[in-house]
């Protein structure tokens, strides 16, 4: 179970992603919302994305399954983070975005379009999704994680299943130093409007 690999590598994980310069994800990411726009962080892990974001105005949803993760991610942020599994968090008003940097990978093919869905009604409607999984096909279990892999063809597949349209898709390395050698698809997508989902 990968919540129990967080519980356990808490520390290992925040201290090699805290610090990460995700400058290149966020140029992509910021052009779509609007200034001072709610950006739900879904699996914020350490918190880097959100603190980020809450510095530049927006307003921040954030929330982890693992408890010792988002005990450091607050006191990183100092932003109230809440502990829950995606499919158990709502927001009281839809948010403009939703950004899921390597945290849906965890959820297994057969559960993933169900867990985005219940995510896109947390959105509003044109709303953006960002997310990102490890380029591949499959799933793979790895020193006690679970990885859902996609690559391009996986990708439209499973947004067809959803209440979504792809704006654009792209591959990055891993921008962690000595795993740039690691590939990842990125997506962005739009949640249709009520008259496009016929």
């Amino acid at each position: 179970m990968s919540v129990d690999y967080y519980q356990q590598q808490a520390n290992s994980f925040y201290q090699s992603t805290v610090g990460v310069d995700m400058a290149p994800l966020y140029d992509r990411f910021l052009p779509h919302l609007p200034d001072g726009g709610h950006i739900i962080d879904a699996g914020c892990g350490s918190g880097r994305d959100s603190l980020h974001f809450a510095n530049l105005g927006f307003k921040v949803s954030a929330f982890d399954a693992s408890p010792a993760l988002v005990e450091l991610a607050q006191q990183h942020t100092g932003l109230a983070i809440s502990v829950c599994r995606f499919e158990q968090f709502n927001v009281i008003a839809p948010a403009e975005a939703i950004w899921a940097c390597a945290s849906l990978l965890h959820v297994p093919r057969s559960e993933l379009a169900q867990v985005m869905a219940h995510l896109c009604t947390q959105l509003k409607a044109g709303g953006i999704f960002y997310c990102s999984f490890k380029y591949g096909q499959g799933e793979v279990a790895r020193d006690g994680r679970h990885f859902t892999n996609l690559d391009e063809a996986g990708l439209n597949e499973l947004i067809s299943e959803l209440p979504l349209t792809l704006i654009e898709h792209w591959q990055t390395g891993d921008l962690r130093l000595g795993r740039e050698q690691e590939r990842w698809l990125n997506a962005i997508c739009k949640k249709q409007l009520i008259e496009d989902a016929s």
